[in-house]
């Protein structure tokens, strides 16, 4: 019977080791392969607060579902040099949610699938407008997670408010670190009465950055279909509306 050694011991359990980590690994290369390269990678970001009432949050998610399905919008996906895009939803009051985790679209069908995915949201809801807390944890758990490499990654920020959950770690902080990383943000501020003008100059001054960062703005939540199918165009093609707002490159 064969003596058995330290050295023998070792070698059996590197052995263990290393047949762990290739079947660990295959799941990963296999996802690789699932997701080939895209052009852009885009977060649309939806504020949930509690100024969103039942109407209101409709018209988001309806405004969102039917841009993904207007011709122009699934025209710029297509005309890409990948011809693809990855889209995630991220909701957003009190706390972050990821509702649509990262989906690849590459057809009209896939959009359209998409598009009624959103429509059968569940309703999400808070009280206050925690956009830097809406930022870190794109930062941290959204970007981090793209299942593809992507030519550009845009975060599409909306709502109809200012920051207001006085948190430690101010807006600017997160935005900037996450345009240090090479993502680019885009605002698209909900004007509602007299509050309107100063919120649209609070998004370009705290919320947009990147190369080519813009604010488009709706005129309230009716317009809101309008600005995001809008917005979509420009984040999807890589172009920048114009707008005094615009950030150059």
């Amino acid at each position: 019977m064969p003596i058995a050694t330290p050295l023998m011991a070792h070698v059996r359990n590197w052995a263990a080791y290393l047949a762990l980590a290739l079947a660990l690994a295959v799941p990963f290369a296999t996802y690789a392969q699932d997701y080939p390269e895209v052009d852009t990678a885009l977060v649309v970001s939806v504020d949930v607060s509690n100024s969103v009432d039942a109407t209101r949050y409709r018209l988001q998610l309806e405004g969102i579902a039917k841009a993904l399905e207007d011709d122009g919008v699934v025209e710029a996906i297509l005309a890409g040099s990948r011809g693809s895009i990855m889209i995630s939803l991220v909701m957003w009051a009190d706390k972050p949610k990821i509702s649509v985790p990262w989906t690849r679209i590459s057809s009209k069908e896939d959009a359209a699938a998409v598009a009624q995915q959103v429509r059968r949201l569940p309703r999400e809801g808070g009280e206050f407008t925690c956009m830097s807390g809406m930022m870190r944890m794109v930062a941290d758990k959204v970007v981090t997670q793209i299942p593809a490499q992507a030519a550009r990654i845009v975060v599409d920020v909306s709502g109809d408010g200012k920051d207001n959950c006085n948190r430690e770690e101010p807006i600017d902080i997160v935005r900037d670190e996450l345009v240090n990383s090479g993502v680019i943000i885009n605002g698209l501020p909900i004007l509602e009465g007299d509050d309107g003008p100063s919120l649209e100059g609070w998004y370009s001054e705290h919320v947009i950055g990147g190369p080519g960062a813009f604010v488009l703005p709706a005129k309230g939540f009716g317009d809101f279909e309008r600005a995001i199918r809008q917005k979509f165009v420009n984040e999807i093609s890589g172009t920048t509306p114009a707008s005094r707002y615009a950030k150059a490159d």
